[in-house]
């Protein structure tokens, strides 16, 4: 698919948006795909983590500015339709997704990296939701997951003002993981997504399902949640194994069951 390049490394499944001569601009194909493989690999048992990242200049700068103010409110409407089925296939995978960022950083191409669980950065790398520079609101998510990032008031300055984000205060605001020189951003990226990789998949894939869980239930409600699901837990490869290396005093071999 030219708008989307998918590449296996071992047990990290990389996607890269590739659209370089847009800033990597969303299209139906594209979007449409990362939701497809990104459900694939939810199924795939040699996928142990995602990587996304973008070709060229810039990681996305979100919505098409070629077709704003040409688009029918129904084309708008499917759109976001197929952007909304991508958000939520990244925050329902059950595998670490790995969002790598660099260059201009816009829109709802941001709020792509947001769904993500972690997100690494290049130094220089800027960030803005620029919505309403242009008199919309926030897609993609974006007013889901800054507020519950941030906190509302946060999260109203930057979505209203506009401004953009030097990668130094997305940092510091916890917006980003990690900021690494661009010209390692690659081979961090790699060696993050393969600690990943190589970890305990199946406690990753019930503590992030409980995570998205927890910000709409009471303390009690993710108390018993934690307790069920631990006491499955005990009973996994993976528990075993972590312990058996423990005791041992080695690495463990984790195998995701």
């Amino acid at each position: 698919m030219a708008d989307l390049l998918v590449e296996k490394k071992g047990s990290i499944l990389l996607l890269t948006l590739n659209r370089p001569e847009a800033l990597n601009a969303f299209s139906a194909d594209m979007i449409s795909g990362l939701t497809e493989e990104i459900q694939k690999a939810g199924k795939d048992d040699s996928v142990n983590c995602i990587v996304l990242s973008g070709a060229g200049r810039a990681f996305s700068a979100g919505g098409d500015v070629k077709t704003m103010g040409v688009a029918s409110g129904a084309q708008v409407y499917e759109h976001i339709g197929r952007l909304n089925e991508c958000i939520v296939a990244i925050q329902n995978v059950e595998k670490p997704v790995v969002s790598v960022v660099h260059g201009f950083v816009a829109g709802a191409g941001f709020n792509l990296a947001l769904a993500c669980d972690f997100i690494l950065a290049a130094e220089e790398t800027a960030f803005v939701l620029s919505f309403s520079k242009v008199g919309l609101i926030s897609d993609g998510g974006g007013l889901y997951f800054l507020p519950r990032l941030l906190g509302m008031q946060k999260a109203k300055e930057l979505l209203f003002l506009a401004d953009p984000i030097k990668v130094e205060e997305a940092e510091r605001l916890g917006i980003v993981n990690r900021t690494v020189p661009l010209e390692q951003l690659q081979d961090e990226a790699i060696s993050f997504a393969m600690r990943l990789a190589q970890g305990p998949t199946k406690s990753y894939a019930s503590m992030k399902k409980i995570l998205h869980e927890s910000v709409n239930k009471s303390l009690e409600d993710v108390l018993e949640l934690e307790r069920l699901t631990q006491t499955l837990m005990i009973e996994t490869h993976d528990h075993q194994e972590g312990i058996s290396a423990f005791k041992e005093k080695r690495q463990p071999v984790f195998k995701g069951k």
